[in-house]
């Protein structure tokens, strides 16, 4: 079998050391070696580059592509799968060689990325979401019609349940339809007509059966929780990781810390939201005005987090936010006062940790999967990070 070196460059390998001069060795679908000096049959420069684990997004849509309800209801339905083959690629392309699929993507998707049908990096799948009846993944409408952001069929039942038992039994659903993760709104949210973001959702009982659920069947649960008391719900109920947290309080930050609760902030898609109306997108009014007023919460909640220790994710919403721009995310967190080898390391090791994963991916070590990310220049100088990705690699095959 073929041995690749990368010589002659710079290695962030995710496992908390300093970024120093390294080559790195793959063979196959494996990194074999990392250290100086190393030779092998085949060899890459990476002069001038520094190499990075493949990248992680932890909160992505593939099947939508903006905030636009009206546009999308005006497509035909199959158009989604097509919209997703084309995202997954553009989010290849910025380094992200695994994301989470946090609504829409079903299991049909995950497969034809398996068969290599289509091009893009590993996913996780939650394919619906659970909501109350009036919250986040409702939808109903004020004219009284349900329009869904992602209208259900045979491999994405609807996720709109209400009490404990019928909570069992949704959740056993969706894991039929191939779920990964079950993700569940414990709060209102900025696109969703009839609920507030500063509201929580789903009762004590109804959270404790999915968590029975989701542990007998050896999921993780991701909550949607921007209303504090979502948040606190969530942790109590033992999720392991809190989207967006837009409204955390002292209280929520010392829950998180004594569970262990991650953090996958999103910092990008309130200004998504609004960036998308700019450019002339039919977002309602009401939508408008939830996410300029959760835009300057959310950067507070999430400074406060990074600074009291919380354990942090790098994810976008991106479906939300245009596909390819996830990168973005990155000078965000680092102005939420996370240094940019923290912010490297939530996107790598940390990430990893999150999704379950570390065993195989998030650093550049012996043993792990040869998913590598050449980046030109300063790698922790994260502004224009994208632009400066000069080759990526997953399972030892160059792929940009």
């Amino acid at each position: 079998m073929t041995r690749t070196v990368f010589s002659g460059g710079r290695v962030f390998d995710g496992s908390g050391a300093p970024i120093g001069d390294a080559d790195v060795v793959i063979e196959g679908d494996r990194i074999v070696d990392v250290g100086v000096g190393l030779d092998g049959d085949e060899e890459v420069d990476a002069t001038g580059v520094t190499l990075l684990p493949g990248l992680f997004d932890c909160h992505v849509h593939v099947t939508s592509s903006g905030p636009d309800l009206l546009n999308r209801l005006q497509r035909p339905f199959s158009f989604q799968f097509y919209e997703a083959a084309r995202n997954l690629a553009a989010t290849l392309d910025c380094g992200i060689t695994q994301v989470r699929d946090a609504g829409g993507a079903d299991a049909g998707i995950q497969l034809a990325l398996e068969r290599g049908l289509i091009t893009g990096p590993r996913m996780q799948i939650s394919v619906t979401p659970l909501s109350q009846t009036g919250g986040h993944g409702d939808n109903w409408m004020l004219c009284g019609a349900h329009v869904p952001r992602a209208v259900p069929h045979p491999g994405r039942p609807s996720g709109v349940v209400d009490g404990p038992e019928e909570m069992r039994r949704k959740v056993r659903e969706i894991i039929r339809a191939g779920a990964d993760v079950i993700k569940v709104f414990t709060s209102g949210g900025v696109l969703s007509p009839r609920d507030d973001p500063r509201h929580g959702h789903f009762r004590e009982d109804e959270l404790a059966v999915l968590m029975a659920e989701a542990n007998a069947a050896g999921r993780f649960v991701m909550a949607h929780a921007q209303a504090t008391d979502g948040i606190k719900a969530a942790v109590r109920a033992g999720i392991r990781s809190i989207e967006h947290g837009i409204y955390l309080d002292d209280e929520a930050i010392g829950m998180m810390l004594d569970r262990g609760t991650w953090l996958v902030p999103t910092l990008v898609a309130p200004q998504a939201v609004l960036d998308a109306a700019d450019r002339g997108a039919a977002i309602p009014a009401a939508s408008l005005a939830k996410a300029r007023e959760v835009t300057e919460a959310h950067r507070d909640s999430f400074a406060r987090a990074v600074a009291a220790g919380v354990r942090i994710a790098m994810g976008t919403d991106s479906g939300v936010g245009p596909h390819g721009s996830n990168l973005a995310e990155l000078a965000l967190m680092e102005a939420g006062g996370m240094k940019p080898e923290e912010v490297l390391a939530a996107t790598t090791s940390s990430a990893a940790r999150l999704l379950g994963v570390e065993d195989r991916l998030g650093t550049l070590e012996p043993g792990k999967a040869a998913d590598l990310v050449g980046v030109g220049g300063d790698p922790t100088d994260l502004a224009g990070l994208k632009d400066r990705v000069r080759f990526v690699y997953m399972d030892g095959n160059k792929v940009r």
